[in-house]
């Protein structure tokens, strides 16, 4: 039974953490999803707490995980845990069963799942829960309730931090298909022999007031007597999908640039944003002027939004606008608006609103050596990588302690109670 619940605290403490981490990295991706099931669920009222609610989400996950895991306010992790299942398993029942969103985002896009395969997911973490809860009462304390509560407080407000870091910089993983150094193109190739969609055609003939179903090895070809009423196709699997295969860049006047654009043997910048009128005024400011000093300079530029021709139209400030998906749009940057530079297809450098060089050093640099252009969130990396280093290493710490080398006797001090 040990072994048991000591698998149980690494399963359930090492899933938490994870999920709450991938959706740290890309706190827009989260927001995105609680839009989508507002959107399916009609609850579009709701929108505006899309990006608050993907946030506090994988706080609770991670703060959940960790608490399991380490050891720190053990039960309140455990309890939260419960409660988290609860709310997702029978949840995720009803996704699978209506799917309105292929893709649940339990994992963020780190790992796609299916609504069934997360619905199977949380019933094996549910178990684990379960058997938590039945040896929640032989939990002792690691120190005072007050140091715990100050850790738990601590490791918070920086996981907090880090998640706001990764929306002002972009995430500090890039999960996502248009990432640094590949190559558009390739990414948007079917390989020879990929699996394609199977469907199912059924065909509905009518004869003598009868109306019957057949299939294309039955179907009455030959005999006139049965006259065709009506088809139903029906999607049985999906076949491969490339990791890019829904790219369109067209420009006011209809014209598809995809293209040209991806080929085309200089520099070219685009400036991706969602929607136009969901940007900040000085940031878009920042990027027309930034636009303007590239053209000066031979460098290609175009605004990529999904924003609406008309309101497109309001700007009328001489730089070329494209329009595209909006989903598409969202994928390749996490930022609005963003920044995109590409070569002859090949993804260069991305940049938010925030980490944007000025047009100066990029017009200084970009003809001769772009690769000094660094991402303007490296060093949000380096100090994201050595915060998460430390947080394992701190664990490791615990579990040693707590587990090993102790065999689970700790004693409280001054048998503080929780």
């Amino acid at each position: 039974m040990k072994f048991l619940k000591l698998a149980s605290v690494l399963i359930i403490g090492v899933v938490f953490i994870f999920s709450g981490l991938v959706k740290a990295i890309d706190p827009l991706g989260s927001a995105y999803k609680f839009h989508d099931y507002f959107i399916a669920f009609g609850l579009k009222w709701l929108d505006w707490l899309s990006l608050p609610l993907g946030i506090l989400l994988c706080m609770a996950e991670f703060l959940t995980g960790f608490s399991v895991l380490s050891g720190i306010r053990q039960k309140t992790g455990i309890l939260m845990a419960g409660i988290l299942m609860a709310f997702f398993t029978p949840l995720t029942l009803v996704l699978a069963l209506t799917n309105p969103v292929s893709d649940c985002g339990c994992f963020g896009d780190a790992i796609k799942l299916t609504n069934w395969q997360t619905f199977g997911k949380n019933i094996v973490l549910l178990v684990f829960t379960a058997i938590l809860f039945i040896k929640k009462k032989e939990i002792k304390q690691v120190f005072r309730a007050g140091t715990e509560w100050a850790i738990i407080t601590v490791t918070g407000l920086v996981f907090l931090l880090f998640s706001l870091g990764n929306l002002r910089y972009l995430p500090v993983i890039d999960f996502l298909p248009y990432k640094n150094g590949i190559r558009i193109a390739d990414q948007m190739i079917i390989p020879e022999g990929a699996e394609p969609d199977k469907y199912s055609t059924t065909f509905i003939y009518e004869k003598n007031g009868e109306h019957r179903e057949f299939t294309l090895e039955n179907y009455p070809a030959d005999d006139t007597t049965w006259h065709f009423i009506d088809q139903k196709t029906v999607l049985l699997k999906k076949g491969y999908v490339p990791p890019i295969h829904d790219l369109t860049i067209v420009d006011m006047n209809g014209t598809d640039l995809t293209n040209q654009i991806l080929t085309d043997k200089g520099y070219t910048m685009l400036m991706v944003s969602k929607r136009l009128d969901e940007a900040d005024s000085s940031h878009l400011e920042k990027g027309f002027e930034t636009g303007r000093k590239m053209l000066e300079n031979g460098i290609a530029f175009h605004v990529f939004t999904a924003s609406a021709s008309d309101y497109i139209r309001k700007f009328n400030n001489g730089l070329s606008f494209c329009t595209g998906d909006e989903t598409t749009i969202k994928t390749i940057l996490r930022a609005n608006p963003g920044y995109l530079l590409i070569k002859d297809g090949l993804i260069l450098n991305k940049w938010s609103w925030a980490t944007l060089p000025s047009p100066e050093k990029l017009s200084e640099i970009i003809p001769g050596e772009p690769e000094k252009l660094r991402p303007g969130n490296h060093h949000f990396a380096l100090i994201s990588i050595l915060a998460l280093v430390s947080l394992i290493l701190a664990i490791l710490v615990f579990w040693y302690f707590r587990y090993i080398h102790t065999d689970n006797q700790i004693v409280e001090p001054n048998k503080i109670n929780n």
